[in-house]
């Protein structure tokens, strides 16, 4: 094998389109955790940088975290059909840009979304083959309320208004192929890798698949 994308053998070559692995949850419910974790124990998951018109929270980087724009730039890239997918979420707007996912899943790399249910509906509708969604749960509804006091992120009424929307987020649980219980981060982190792994070796992400076992067939 020559790397994580492409397998090279004495007549033909397979090749890997990459996936899109979503993971969703409540806010506090431990996707960030698990996406950082996962990104630094795997070089060929790619993170990818959503645009947003919120405010930038104390220690994220610009281009890095997200790509922070304004109202109206948001809305021509809307107009332009820029993204693969878009929300509103809190008041303020989120989005997928389309063309480094294509570069990337074309390439063989693999691409981790961090997205709500509304962005996972709408990446299904356009690239359902690509997708692999997993929802991660809270424990409980008290430790979900102690995780976000936890992270110092967000005002109380922030919290109330985080806590408020939890259930209908948890409501769209049964839309996604996985659902992990995150109890235990390390726990959460190892199933996840168990998904990713078994996902990549699919057939139908398999290009040059059937050429290869024809050849076999042949004889060569």
């Amino acid at each position: 094998m020559k790397d994580a994308m492409t397998s090279t053998y004495s007549f033909g070559e397979i090749k890997r389109r990459g996936l899109m692995l979503v993971l969703s949850s409540p806010s506090g419910a431990g996707k960030t955790t698990i996406s950082r974790a996962i990104l630094q124990s795997d070089p060929n998951v790619n993170m990818s940088i959503s645009c947003t018109t919120r405010k930038k929270r104390p220690g994220e980087v610009a281009g890095v975290d997200y790509h922070f724009t304004s109202q109206e730039d948001f809305n021509l890239m809307i107009n332009r059909g820029q993204f693969l997918e878009y929300a509103q979420v809190f008041g303020n707007m989120y989005g997928t840009p389309k063309e480094p996912v294509d570069l990337t899943l074309h390439a063989g790399g693999d691409v981790l979304f961090d997205i709500d249910w509304q962005g996972t509906q709408q990446l299904k509708e356009k690239a359902r083959e690509d997708l692999v969604s997993v929802f991660i749960l809270p424990p409980s509804s008290k430790e979900l309320e102690r995780r976000l006091i936890a992270r110092a992120q967000d005002e109380d009424a922030e919290i109330k208004s985080r806590m408020a929307k939890a259930a209908d987020e948890m409501s769209h649980w049964a839309e996604y192929d996985y659902v992990i219980v995150n109890n235990d981060i390390s726990e959460s982190v190892a199933k996840v890798r168990s998904i990713l792994e078994s996902e990549r070796l699919k057939r139908r992400r398999q290009e040059g698949l059937s050429d290869f076992v024809k050849r076999l067939q042949d004889g060569l």
